[in-house]
Parts: structure tokens; C-alpha cells; sequence
């Protein structure tokens, strides 16, 4: 009687089980829509209740793409759609109590990418949808190499879109701190003659950090310079800091590079022309990449002393010397490289300071200042800046500020600017740079 009871009682268990099964199956919904465009692909996330099960394919005439979802419950239509793409015409959704077909309509065909995410704070279970714009790279012009060209700095927001970053105690994104910093630099660097700036990022939407580099390089950049607010697990940490590509990363990233030979003509520049059969010509093209390499972290590393000296006058420095790590956001061998973590979200206080736009704004005028200092001092030799440094003029007994406006045909006033003079005060032997 006992074993009846038991097998009785086993039965029933295992049909609760499966019954909780099917009901956790079936319990699947689509609770957000959002459109993410930017300039590569249009990213498009729906979010989940629990984990996808899906399926997709695409048609034609007109361009569709269109996504199963099973063991969905609840309404067959989706909630509304934040943001928009000139890629995507309509979504559109039918069911029938258990599954859900949506349709995106498309304006053109499109390789799509349909793949789901596990949860990541703040959001939870994704399906997410990649629709590549097709088209070609504008074939913008590079920056023109002449004797007096710009200065090209360029410029990374960290994270954007999908990717918020780090959260702060308040909920506050850090991809929302990043952006306003980047385009404030900018504005400066663009203001600068003899200097350029290039967004990386223009907007809110994701970009892999591979892409990125590859960006700056499209741009033929002189400096990369990547934002970001730091976040720990305790709210006590606090400050800004400035990070450059590790010995080690470097040395795996090269070897890496040998192994892409389709990249070799971008990757080494000039010497691409005399170094044509990578094979058999690995040790020189290793020993360029080394070379490279080399100049782009010794480069990287003066410009993070100098951002660091002008970071400690308007923030507290969690770290007083460049920190070397294995970012790869760093690992261009043709482009120096920082990362500059302007602070800690995690902390409350300084989570506030990081919202507030007079702060973002300091931060944004000590970063300009010392790269504006760090190429005065070394300008690439093609640039209005080496230009500017080579006219110079050592003063001699009776010369005034003002006569030497005059002999050179500049202003007073710019000859003060450029030289940081507080007065018009100029004493014998003193060397100054003419506009």
C-alpha cells in the first residue's frame, strides 16, 4: 500500500514538474520595442520577458524580415516603438495565443543579423536585430597632407546606444556623460587653428570597439582619446585617471596584426609599397609594426602625463601617473592612444558632479589644454603647429611687444594669446612665438 502511495505521489510530482514547464514556456512577452540607428547599421531590440525562442528569415519583393517567437503569451501586439531608421518602414506583429510573427518592412534588402542577449543591468532578456545600411563608406576625402595641415585629434564616447555603460547610484548612464564631454572637446579642438577634431560618435548608438579604431584610422587621426566614467563595486572610489596600452597587449596585438596580411598596406603605411610579400618578409614588417607600435605608446604616454596635470586642477586623480591596461580600444599601432576615465559613477558625489554640465565642461577644457600643449611642444612636423614653432623671434635690447607686431604684421593682442603673456611686458632674450 505504502509503494502505491509512493508511485501515486511520484506521478503527481512529475506532472506538477511539467506542467510548470509548459506554463514557464508559455510565458514569454514582448514588453519594449527600440530602434537604435546609426551611420553602419540600424540596431533594432526587443525586449523579453525571458530568454527568446526564435526563428528568422527574409523575403523579397518587398523587402521583409520576419521573426518567429514561440511560447509567447498574452496580446499579439507589440508595444510602441521608440525611435525610428530610414532603413525600416513598418513592424508590424500577429499571433495566435501561443507564438508571434513580427515583420519588419523593409525600405531595401538588407543582411540581417537576429541574435538574443542574456539579461545586463538595466535591462533584461533581448532579442536583438542588426540591419547593416549596404551602402559603402563615404569616400570622404582624407585630411590633406601639406605643409601646414591640421591636427587631427580623435575623438571616442564611450559606449552609446544598446551599451550604456556603467550606472551610477541614481541611475544615471554613463554613456550619457561620455557623449556631452566628447562634443564639448570638440567644439574647443575645432576652434584651434592648426587643429581638428573627429567624432567617433556622433549620436546615441553602439559601435564595437574594433570599429572604432578603425574610425580614427579612416580619418588618418594623429590622437585617439576615448571617454569614459570609471564604476566599482563599493561607492568609495573616486577620481579621474588616464590609461595606455599595456607592454603585453601590445606585443599580442602586433603578432595579430602580422597574421591579417589584407591589412598590412593600412596597417604600415608608406612602407607597404617596399614590404609586398608579408610571408616572406615577416620579420620586417614585424620590425615596422614594432617601431610603430613603440612611437604610438611613447607618444601616448607624454599625452597622458599632460592630461593628467590638467585633470588635477579641476578633479581629484584616482591615479597620479598613467595606469597601463589591455584595452582595446588602445591597441591601434598607427595612432597613439588614451583612454581618459573622468571619474567614478559608482560614487555618489562624484556621480553628481559627472551630471553636472559646468563640470563636464571643465573637463572638457583640461583635456584641450593639454593636448594643446602636448602638440605645441611636439607638433608632427606637417602641421600649422610645427609651422607656428618655427617662427620664433629671440628679443633684443629695445624691442618692445609692440614694435614687434608691427615688424611681423600681427596683432598685440595675438601675440599675447599665443605666447600667455599677462601683459605687454617682454624682457631681453626672451623667445617668442609670432602667429
Amino acid at each position: 500500500m505504502m509503494k502505491n502511495n509512493y508511485y501515486k505521489f511520484k506521478n503527481v510530482a512529475l506532472l506538477l514538474l511539467a506542467l510548470t514547464s509548459v506554463a514557464t514556456l508559455a510565458s514569454n512577452q514582448v514588453q519594449g520595442v527600440r530602434v537604435w540607428p546609426s551611420p553602419d547599421n540600424t540596431r533594432v531590440v526587443f525586449d523579453m520577458a525571458a530568454a527568446p525562442e526564435h526563428k528568422s528569415f527574409s523575403l523579397d519583393k518587398p523587402d521583409r524580415l520576419v521573426i518567429d517567437l514561440q511560447n509567447i503569451k498574452g496580446s499579439s501586439n507589440l508595444p510602441a516603438v521608440t525611435g525610428e531608421s530610414s532603413v525600416i518602414k513598418a513592424i508590424r506583429s500577429s499571433g495566435d495565443g501561443n507564438s508571434m510573427r513580427i515583420v519588419l518592412d523593409l525600405t531595401k534588402a538588407t543582411n540581417a543579423n537576429v541574435f538574443s542577449l542574456p539579461p545586463t543591468p538595466p535591462y533584461g532578456h533581448r532579442l536583438v536585430v542588426d540591419l547593416p545600411n549596404n551602402q559603402p563608406e563615404p569616400n570622404l576625402p582624407p585630411p590633406t597632407i601639406r605643409a601646414a595641415r591640421d591636427i587631427v585629434i580623435a575623438i571616442d564616447a564611450g559606449h552609446g546606444g544598446e551599451d550604456p555603460g556603467s550606472i551610477g547610484p541614481s541611475g544615471f548612464y554613463e554613456k550619457n556623460i561620455t557623449l556631452p564631454i566628447a562634443r564639448q572637446l570638440a567644439q574647443l579642438i575645432d576652434r584651434q587653428p592648426g587643429m581638428k577634431s573627429m567624432m567617433v560618435r556622433t549620436n546615441d548608438y553602439y559601435i564595437h570597439v574594433n570599429r572604432r579604431t578603425e574610425i580614427a584610422r579612416g580619418q588618418q587621426a594623429d590622437l585617439l582619446v576615448s571617454i569614459h566614467a570609471d564604476a566599482f563595486t563599493s561607492p568609495q572610489p573616486r577620481g579621474a585617471s588616464v590609461w595606455v596600452l599595456s607592454l603585453r597587449r601590445a606585443t599580442t596585438e602586433v603578432g595579430r596584426m602580422l597574421e591579417q596580411t589584407e591589412r598590412h598596406s593600412e596597417l604600415l603605411g608608406g612602407v607597404a609599397e617596399i614590404i609586398k610579400d608579408s610571408a616572406n618578409e615577416r620579420y620586417l614588417a614585424q620590425t615596422v609594426l614594432d617601431l610603430s607600435m613603440n612611437h604610438s605608446m611613447v607618444t601616448a604616454y607624454q599625452v597622458a602625463g599632460e592630461v593628467l596635470d590638467e585633470l588635477g586642477k579641476v578633479a581629484h586623480l584616482h591615479k597620479k601617473e598613467p595606469q597601463a591596461a589591455s584595452l582595446g580600444v588602445l591597441k591601434a599601432p598607427d595612432i597613439p592612444s588614451i583612454l581618459v576615465e573622468v571619474g567614478f559613477i559608482s560614487n555618489p558625489q562624484e556621480e553628481k558632479q559627472l551630471k553636472s554640465a559646468s563640470h563636464q565642461t571643465q573637463l572638457a577644457k583640461s583635456l584641450f589644454t593639454a593636448l594643446k600643449r602636448h602638440f605645441e611642444t611636439s607638433p608632427p612636423a606637417d602641421s600649422l603647429f610645427a609651422q607656428q614653432r618655427a617662427r620664433e623671434h629671440r628679443v633684443s635690447a629695445g624691442e618692445s611687444l609692440s614694435l614687434l607686431a608691427q615688424r611681423y604684421n600681427v596683432s598685440v593682442a595675438d601675440l599675447r594669446d599665443i605666447n600667455q603673456l599677462a601683459s605687454d611686458s617682454i624682457r631681453v632674450g626672451q623667445t617668442l612665438r609670432i602667429p
